[in-house]
């Protein structure tokens, strides 16, 4: 597991409020915020990018990783100036994390063994934003890679 410092960065996209305490509404949560995401080209509306990757965000936590949280789908922008009509801006501060890569077929559920893997882990997490990368990399939905960043004290 890598150390790394994240800069401060700003996203705009959509976002909806979950948490993990029902696995099946989390699952219906994000499947529905993803299908939203793509279905309505929300990354085609995003203006000001820097690039084509979209992040996974989930902060706003009301205290660990099983109480309610926000989950927040967009691209990075290098300005928040303008947001377009029903999306939403987040600037995040960045911090230290700790980034794991999720290797393998998208639809196999990946994602979610890395995030039971980092919660088997005990990390110092600070609970303020954690987030998932989708580069290049994950283009190929059946060999993709995908980097996971949890914040640490």
């Amino acid at each position: 597991m890598e150390h790394i410092d994240i800069s401060p960065f700003n996203l705009i996209g959509i976002q909806i409020r979950t948490n993990t305490n029902g696995i099946s509404q989390l699952t219906l949560d994000m499947q529905g915020l993803w299908s939203k995401f793509i279905s309505e080209n929300i990354e085609e509306k995003i203006s000001d990018k820097v690039d084509n990757t979209i992040y996974a965000v989930y902060t706003d936590y009301e205290g660990d990783f099983t109480k309610p949280y926000t989950a927040f789908i967009g691209c990075r922008v290098t300005k928040l100036d303008s947001i377009p009509h029903g999306l939403i801006a987040r600037s995040f501060k960045g911090g230290v994390y700790k980034k794991v890569i999720a290797k393998g077929n998208l639809l196999d559920g990946i994602i979610y063994d890395k995030w039971i893997y980092i919660i088997s882990l005990n990390l110092d997490r600070k609970y303020d934003a954690d987030f998932e990368v989708y580069g290049e990399k994950a283009k190929n939905f059946l060999d993709a890679e995908v980097e996971v960043l949890i914040g640490v004290n």
